[in-house]
């Protein structure tokens, strides 16, 4: 522990779950550590006084408030962006103002928040995106525009890469499988279907997630960038 110490790190999404995870590592990485939550408000204030991190609130729907927020934060060394919507159903049914939320969060959001933290960061910095296996498949019915936020997210990743390489800016996407949080909890009615996909029958810890977020913001993760980093127990094997 300790490889990020004088680093300056935000996390967009970090009330609870793989975020909350990813808050409490990179304090304990020695981080000077902040995040965004939307709602939860409660939650976010305790991790923070816990944590001794900083909560910021804003919508990641929000390119205002998200570009507010990487400012209030000053010059970041790492950003990591994990807020995210899953909706799922039938297309045929499904609202479409609610897709277009999800985009908004899902993709708009992530690249956004990734250039306006660009413009400032220095040789170094890291840029992270907790994406999803489901861009690399999608074996389910009712998961079309969700999958396709995921694979947007590859593209975008791969194509930033080279974009800020020159600045010694990495770029990459972590693709979990089904993690256990309240999103996606593995006591949930799916458990046993994304199970039978997987060659390890159990939903990943969002601290193991948070570990992956931790080695791409250390000093041994300098070449690591424009890649796809599936932690997913077999899921898309």
């Amino acid at each position: 522990m300790g490889n990020l110490q004088g680093k300056n790190a935000l996390i967009l999404g970090g009330s609870r779950g793989i975020g909350a995870a990813i808050v409490e590592r990179l304090v304990q990485e020695k981080a000077q550590t902040s995040f965004t939550y939307n709602a939860c408000a409660s939650a976010a204030n305790e991790l923070a006084q816990r944590l001794g991190a900083k909560a910021i609130q804003a919508d990641s729907a929000d390119y205002q408030a998200v570009s507010n927020a990487i400012h209030q934060t000053g010059t970041l060394d790492i950003l990591v962006v994990v807020a995210g919507q899953c909706v799922m159903g039938n297309p045929l049914e499904i609202d479409p103002a609610a897709i277009d939320q999800m985009i908004d969060v899902n993709i708009r959001s992530p690249y956004h928040a990734s250039v306006e933290a660009a413009k400032s960061m220095h040789e170094g910095g890291r840029i992270i995106v907790v994406g999803s296996v489901n861009g690399d498949r999608m074996p389910m019915a009712g998961g079309a525009a969700y999958a396709m936020t995921k694979s947007a997210i590859q593209g975008m990743v791969r194509g930033l890469a080279r974009d800020l390489g020159g600045k010694g800016i990495t770029v990459n996407n972590i693709q979990p499988g089904p993690v256990d949080t309240d999103m996606n909890p593995e006591s949930g009615p799916m458990r046993d279907t994304m199970h039978s996909f997987m060659a390890i029958k159990r939903h990943a810890r969002p601290e193991e997630i948070a570990g992956m977020v931790a080695y791409l913001t250390g000093p041994e993760a300098d070449m690591v960038t424009g890649a796809q980093l599936t932690i997913d127990g077999g899921f898309g094997a």
